[in-house]
């Protein structure tokens, strides 16, 4: 996987980060950093927040379901963003293997978020993986 994707990704999580705290929209955040030059923002960066924001009602259920010991809320809000692009590409993205789609998110939560993030990120998107097939998609 190149690192140019990786880093699409990493940004697609930054604006759904940034439409979360600052309660604005995905299209404002993508609104705004097109505005800007620096970073740039790609097609895949816009295509995967869309995607993952169209979803996020049922991403949202299905991360509250399978986080065994923990609540949507109680999740760092970087984790809970990095799970909802990871689980948009388990689920969704017919593209993207299984097994990329696990460890592209657990390398942006390496990248962005604490030491214990990766295994958390990887123990629930592999469980959602494991139930992959019964999954109302």
């Amino acid at each position: 996987m190149s690192g140019a994707r990786r880093k699409a990704r990493r940004r697609a999580v930054e604006v759904l980060y940034e439409s979360e705290v600052r309660g604005i929209s995905v299209e404002d955040v993508i609104r705004r950093r097109r505005a800007q030059t620096e970073p740039p923002i790609n097609e895949f960066t816009e295509s995967l927040a869309r995607s993952v924001d169209e979803r996020r009602e049922r991403i949202d259920g299905l991360l509250s379901t399978y986080a065994i010991g923990w609540t949507l809320e109680r999740m760092p809000v970087v984790d809970r963003n990095i799970l909802r692009m990871g689980a948009y590409e388990l689920l969704w993205n017919d593209d993207i293997p299984d097994g990329v789609a696990i460890a592209e998110a657990v390398g942006v939560a390496k990248e962005l978020s604490t030491d214990e993030s990766p295994n958390f990120v990887s123990g629930l998107l592999s469980r959602l993986m494991e139930n992959k097939s019964t999954l109302s998609l």
